[in-house]
């Protein structure tokens, strides 16, 4: 219960940066999905937003709280991003793609004049790679894509370089991404150098993108039971 009322927290303060007539990028996953329960009340009692969803799961509870959404295809800008993460350093460089929608968040908070990141104080951690770094990847080859993807976390010193096939746990079938890809898990332990692992893994052929999010988040806001602190660049 603590860990959810956390992220409750970090989602509640997120709502300080969110303003009537904002386009607001909705992320993924647990922490994300209070925020759009939040933003749903809000809405019915007369913010007048517009939300651009970063996962069909996403848009689905949007739809279902009274969320008024857009879609990417509409939109040249927003002006602000709110999501989650699963680890969170020093720099604000993240891993995020736990919950799969790596590619769309990465193109809703590149898209987004600021982005606020929520998460429990957990998710803050000293050198990223505890997490396992989430990749996605082409079908066509991935095994071959997945060996590419061990030698880059090999060449940039990383203290890990076991990479699996993300599956389901009830069906053990490749996890299919809303783009229709595949995901690796590429576990790294520990990165030294997260900057030159994203771009080693960009270089990869096959690699569609990573969950490495560097430069784009200015504000993190990490729950806890008792409240939320703000953090900024």
């Amino acid at each position: 219960m603590s860990a959810d009322l956390a992220k409750q927290n970090a989602a509640r303060a997120a709502l300080d940066y969110v303003k009537d007539g904002m386009i607001v990028g909705l992320g993924t996953g647990s922490t994300s999905a209070h925020l759009v329960r939040f933003l749903g009340e809000r809405v019915r009692d007369g913010l007048k937003i517009r939300g651009v969803p970063t996962s069909e799961a996403t848009r689905n509870l949007a739809e279902q709280v009274g969320v008024p959404l857009l879609e990417i295809s509409q939109v040249t800008a927003l002006d602000v991003d709110i999501d989650g993460a699963d680890e969170i350093d020093p720099g604000f460089r993240l891993i995020k793609g736990g919950g799969g929608a790596l590619l769309r968040e990465k193109i809703v908070a590149a898209a987004s004049r600021q982005m606020v990141v929520i998460a429990d104080e957990t998710k803050w951690v000293k050198t990223l790679g505890e997490f396992p770094l989430p990749v996605e990847v082409t079908r066509f080859g991935f095994m071959l894509t997945l060996e590419r993807v061990r030698e880059a976390l090999r060449a940039t010193g990383c203290a890990g370089d076991e990479v699996s096939l993300r599956t389901s746990g009830k069906s053990n079938e490749p996890v299919i991404t809303d783009g229709g890809n595949y995901i690796l898990d590429a576990h790294a332990r520990k990165i030294a150098d997260p900057d030159a692992l994203g771009d080693a893994l960009k270089r990869v052929a096959g690699v569609v993108e990573h969950g490495l999010f560097i430069g784009l988040a200015q504000t993190v806001i990490l729950g806890r039971a008792d409240g939320a602190e703000i953090k900024t660049l």
